[in-house]
């Protein structure tokens, strides 16, 4: 049988290639492109992936405009240095409003109003904050959502372990220039659940200083819990990544639904953290939460379209929504299910991360505060000292939830 020459093979592939992207520009054409966004992220590899596949490719389609998507591990600083070159992307999807809130206040970004519906989502997750001039507008818009307050487990029902027994916990501080923050979620966690939602507010928004007995009794609790001061296990934490494999060590982990899947599939459940965390007060069972907001940086009005496109709330986004008027996902008693009521519903009081909710400054200091003091817990009063000195006050709706 006579074969094709290797010559030929990539010659009729070329043609092939051609002829699909013509087909594809034709579609485009056809539909009447309107235009380009530029959308900057911290997504890359498979979140990127899938973010791309379920949400743009289905708003390019639809519109025929198309996504010019960015993402980078280092996104704060991509986007200072774009906003300093007068060229910022159209928009930007940044975790938490601690950034975006800086960003309003300087008058950097362009309002929302009018593009979703507010009364959709509870207030903390898309609340009016004060622009340049004071006026109060809806800058950003929650797309990506996570729960947090979560301890993992297999096996029995974990009950409150002794604060002193650091080998009960999988524990990673690892992540590259982000390193610490599961030390922050921690220490914020603790926070909330020994001292409540009222003084948890408070501190993230800066009016209960770092220095206040609350605040240090925090970072004393994560420290025993963690081990702090043993310089062995302190060297493993700082080296040992953040998603490393806890699910099949028999231990527990503190870690956000985004670990769903992993525990699931050895079996695992998860107990909201109040029930574990030593010394939880009278006003525990807050749950800490997390989300990556869309915010529009310039007037381009293909931008405007694409966000009224992450607020339908048929919208396939990745992760869990908090739009109230998305459809509820199956099952009833899934961990997912579970996960997608308590983010949502009316009832639980829900909490921002606290570092993603501050200041860019103070927070990648709190990253590195939380290092240190795994290595010399004895120096806690001067991290909290140098913290306080980095701190500013804002005003910002911190928690939300609560009864309907």
């Amino acid at each position: 049988m006579n074969r094709p020459r290797p010559r030929t093979l990539v010659a009729l592939a070329l043609c092939l290639a051609l002829l699909a992207a013509g087909v594809y520009t034709g579609v485009r054409w056809a539909q009447g492109s309107k235009g380009t966004v530029t959308l900057l992220a911290s997504w890359t590899g498979r979140e990127a992936a899938e973010f791309e596949e379920r949400v743009v490719e289905d708003f390019e389609d639809t519109y025929g405009i198309d996504v010019v998507y960015q993402g980078s591990s280092a996104l704060s600083q991509v986007l200072a240095a774009d906003i300093a070159a007068g060229s910022p992307p159209d928009v930007v999807v940044v975790p938490g409003p601690g950034e975006l809130l800086t960003y309003a206040a300087d008058g950097r970004l362009r309002p929302l109003d009018g593009l979703f519906a507010p009364e959709q989502y509870d207030e903390m997750w898309a609340p009016r904050v004060p622009g340049r001039t004071g006026t109060l507008h809806t800058y950003w818009l929650p797309i990506k959502t996570s729960l947090k307050s979560m301890v993992w487990y297999t096996g029995d029902k974990p009950t409150a372990p002794s604060a002193g027994d650091p080998e009960k916990w999988c524990l990673g501080m690892e992540d590259g220039a982000a390193s610490g923050w599961p030390g922050t979620d921690w220490i914020e966690d603790i926070l909330l659940q020994q001292a409540g939602p009222e003084q948890y507010e408070k501190w993230v928004n800066g009016t209960l200083p770092w220095t206040h007995d609350d605040v240090r009794e925090a970072w004393r609790t994560f420290g025993e819990m963690a081990g702090a001061g043993d310089r062995e296990r302190a060297a493993r934490l700082l080296t040992t990544g953040f998603g490393a494999d806890c699910a099949t060590t028999g231990r527990l982990e503190h870690q956000g639904s985004f670990r769903a899947g992993h525990w699931r599939a050895a079996g695992g459940d998860y107990v909201p953290s109040a029930e574990v965390i030593p010394g939880a007060g009278s006003d525990a069972g807050a749950w800490e939460v997390s989300g990556d907001l869309a915010a529009l940086l310039t007037d381009n009005p293909d931008a405007r379209q694409l966000i009224r496109h992450l607020a339908d709330p048929a919208t396939d986004l990745p992760d869990h929504t908090v739009n109230r008027a998305a459809a509820p996902g199956p099952g009833q008693d899934t961990i997912e299910a579970r996960i997608d009521r308590t983010l949502r519903e009316d009832g639980p009081t829900r909490c921002w991360d606290a570092s993603d909710a501050m200041p860019r400054t103070l927070r990648d200091a709190f990253h590195q505060a939380v290092l240190r003091h795994l290595v010399e817990p004895d120096t806690l009063d001067d991290r909290l000292r140098q913290l306080q000195r980095l701190t500013t006050e804002q005003r910002l709706r911190v928690c939300g939830g609560g009864a309907p």
